[in-house]
């Protein structure tokens, strides 16, 4: 990915549509959310605009009045920038870029913009770039002269800058490419996995800014980069977590979820979020001082149901106690959710419940189990080797006796192995 030094701050006009589906104050949430996106990215939000329709129009996404509107605000507050809240087609875009003649970008192709200025690691920028690729691939109908290397700024992150040059097969060629880079990557981390199986396995997710990487270091004493700003971590970090009781788990951090995540994203992430599928324990940790977490809840348990990680066992940590002056949202939270906790990891509080409700967890998922076998049953021995993590081997002249420990779930297929 290429990188284009910004030389001045864009000056951006946010833009949504408030229908039937959403309520004004929803929106306004949304517009709030997006110009938290925008500041991350380096914009300063000028105004937000916002129009009812049911749906979006065609042509312009807004009603052509309200789109001709935005031409004299954009000229009167000097803004180079508009940013939509929603996915614009190609013909949106280019009906908006000839409008208007400002640079154009949607929701997907912000946060892909924010990705590509985060991503440290080779993993990672191959993620980002594979996104971005299949991002561009159904948009390449689009007016391509605002991405030369010229203009630089939000958007023009990655293989933007040399659009103008390409056709869709070069592009799917480097789809190609990158997708068989990051099959590699996928092969070397199951490999590690397999090596780790033998430890328990605790995965952090959360709304992007819930404090993941802020609770992270606080129990696993590390430094991981936080910050106060969205998406502050894409790459998973694994470290030792010890419980109180001497036991040592794998705690791994990941990337922050957040709402209309593009889908070509979560796809390329793949093998970062795999962290979560392998984990025995979840914990979601939700910003409880947001006016809109319970928004955030769903968010995270859509994208956990996609992943296939709804019926694990999941604790929901709620972060930021310290900031909720309103003492009553406490029980509320206790009577609404099972498994949860509520800490602040700033500050501190409530981390020794957080450890216990763990240990809990852990001893309730698992079982020890011993199970004799004949010698020559070496492929169900194999089974148990690849399902539990096996805690010793003993041999008589006609028998093996084996003791392992495991998930209640693996534990019955192990059983059902063995007795049929």
């Amino acid at each position: 990915m290429i990188e284009i030094p910004r030389k001045t701050i864009e000056r951006a006009i946010l833009v949504a549509l408030n229908t039937r589906e959403l309520t004004k104050e929803i929106v306004e949430e949304h517009l709030t959310e997006l110009e938290e996106l925008a500041a991350t990215a380096g914009a300063v939000t000028v105004m937000k605009v916002t129009q009812d329709r049911n749906t979006p129009d065609p042509v312009f996404y807004l009603g052509k009045g309200k789109a001709q509107e935005l031409v004299t605000l954009a000229e009167m507050n000097d803004v180079n920038l508009l940013i939509f809240d929603d996915d614009l087609s190609p013909v949106q875009v280019r009906n908006l870029e000839k409008l208007l003649d400002r640079k154009i970008i949607d929701r997907s192709g912000l946060i892909l913009d924010i990705f590509a200025s985060r991503a440290k690691t080779k993993e990672a920028k191959t993620q980002v770039e594979l996104a971005q690729n299949q991002y561009m691939l159904t948009r390449l109908t689009r007016a391509w002269t605002h991405l030369s290397k010229q203009y630089g700024g939000i958007g023009t992150k990655g293989p933007g800058e040399t659009q103008i040059e390409t056709d869709r097969r070069i592009i799917r060629n480097r789809i190609g490419l990158l997708k068989e880079k990051l099959e590699k990557i996928e092969s070397t981390r199951v490999t590690q996995s397999q090596g780790r199986k033998d430890n328990n396995r605790v995965s952090l997710v959360g709304y992007t800014n819930a404090g993941k990487s802020t609770l992270f270091n606080l129990l696993t004493s590390s430094d991981v980069f936080a910050e106060d700003k969205l998406f502050a971590t894409l790459d998973s970090t694994t470290r030792i977590f010890e419980l109180d009781n001497g036991q040592k788990l794998l705690l791994s951090d990941t990337v922050g979820f957040i709402r209309k995540l593009p889908h070509h994203l979560v796809a390329s992430f793949k093998s970062t979020l795999n962290e979560v599928r392998d984990a025995d324990i979840i914990l979601h940790v939700i910003d409880f001082s947001h006016p809109y977490f319970e928004d955030h809840i769903s968010v995270v348990e859509q994208t956990l149901k996609e992943l296939g990680c709804q019926d694990k066992t999941i604790i929901k940590v709620f972060n930021k106690i310290d900031l909720v002056a309103d003492k009553t949202k406490i029980q509320y939270i206790r009577n609404k959710y099972d498994k949860n906790v509520i800490i602040s990891a700033q500050r501190g509080i409530n981390i020794t419940e957080l450890r216990e409700k763990i240990i809990e967890e852990v001893e309730e998922s698992f079982v020890e189990e011993k199970v004799t076998l004949s010698l020559n049953e070496s492929k169900k021995a194999a089974s148990i080797h690849s399902l539990a993590q096996v805690l010793s081997v003993k041999y008589d002249n006609k028998s093996m006796f084996i003791t392992y420990r495991a998930r209640r779930e693996n534990s019955e297929k192990i059983k059902k192995i063995i007795y049929g």
